[in-house]
């Protein structure tokens, strides 16, 4: 479907006007919205718009990079979003020219509808224009971006809290999920952070040089996820690598004592075995009291042996 609003030069806000009329004298700038476009509707980019062929390209070919382009007579954007569940990225793509700003997404953007119901509801309109309407949709995406990473925080500190109680492979499963979560908030901040920096140091657009102060918010906030995302990542590598250290460790205080154990009977069974063998010619053999000289001389053994690992430390 697709949805336009027009500011007059009166001021006076209209909506839902068709598209013949967004050019009309009076009208000082306007906004469409395409929202779930059908393919007749996209058509619309190329006529009466004459957007250039590699932006609708690029418009129609969901996820694209984060990007800035620069056509004859207007500018285009791809931002990205995620949805705060399946933290999916949600793509919007912006057109701006001199005297308006379309929008087209495939998903229902919750920050185009915010901001769409905040003119709708606006009493002054004089502050409104389409680089002011590109702040407040790019600002409410990089704002939902921290309570996704505020709700990962909360899942380390779980995992903190519950790894000595959880077996190593519930652990590490979490931990892998929460890493590559972190990744995927990665791989869509980094690239909004340089969007938003070619922004700030762009020439072209003076919409935007305007209101710097704004956009540059925009980018502190994208400099702190980047640095709160980074930080969380390396938990995650500390806990998994303390982990692993820890489980190391027990093992290795498991085979110590295993191979102590083993090393006391390594006699005991030599000379067991010594006594084992089936010839007749052994003298000790017949001694009366042979069976209990050899246990007790194993038993002397075994504890000997026991005593100087013990003072050796081994059993630490």
């Amino acid at each position: 479907m697709i949805r336009t609003l027009a500011i007059t030069d009166t001021y006076q806000f209209r909506r839902d006007i068709p598209l013949s009329e967004l050019s009309q004298s009076d009208v000082k700038w306007y906004w469409v919205d395409f929202f779930e476009p059908t393919q007749e509707e996209i058509t619309l980019l190329t006529d009466p718009f004459h957007f250039h062929p590699l932006a609708i390209e690029d418009c129609v070919q969901i996820l694209q990079r984060p990007k800035l382009d620069y056509y004859e007579k207007n500018t285009f954007f791809v931002t990205h979003g995620l949805h705060a569940e399946t933290l999916e990225k949600e793509e919007v793509n912006f057109f701006i020219g001199d005297h308006y700003i379309v929008t087209f997404h495939y998903h229902n953007a919750k920050e185009v509808n915010e901001v769409w119901q905040r003119i709708a509801w606006a009493e002054q309109l004089e502050e409104w224009d389409p680089y002011l309407i590109l702040y407040h949709i790019i600002d409410k995406m990089v704002d939902n971006y921290f309570p996704i990473v505020y709700r990962l925080e909360d899942k380390l500190n779980d995992i903190e809290d519950h790894s000595k109680r959880s077996s190593m492979e519930e652990l590490l499963e979490d931990l892998y999920d929460t890493r590559h979560d972190l990744l995927t908030l990665r791989h869509t901040i980094a690239p909004m952070r340089d969007l938003v920096y070619r922004m700030l140091n762009s020439h072209h657009l003076v919409g935007i040089r305007e209101r710097r102060e704004y956009f540059s918010d925009i980018y502190d906030h994208l400099l702190k996820l980047s640095e709160m995302v980074d930080a969380n990542r390396e938990i995650t590598a500390d806990i998994r690598d303390s982990y692993l250290s820890l489980n190391a460790h027990q093992t290795n205080r498991v085979m110590k004592v295993l191979t102590v154990i083993t090393t006391i009977f390594m006699p005991l069974t030599f000379i067991a075995g010594l006594y084992g063998m089936n010839f007749e010619n052994m003298p000790e053999l017949s001694w009366d009291y042979g069976y209990f000289i050899v246990l007790a001389l194993m038993m002397i053994i075994g504890g000997w042996m026991f005593l100087w690992f013990k003072q050796k430390g081994w059993f630490k």
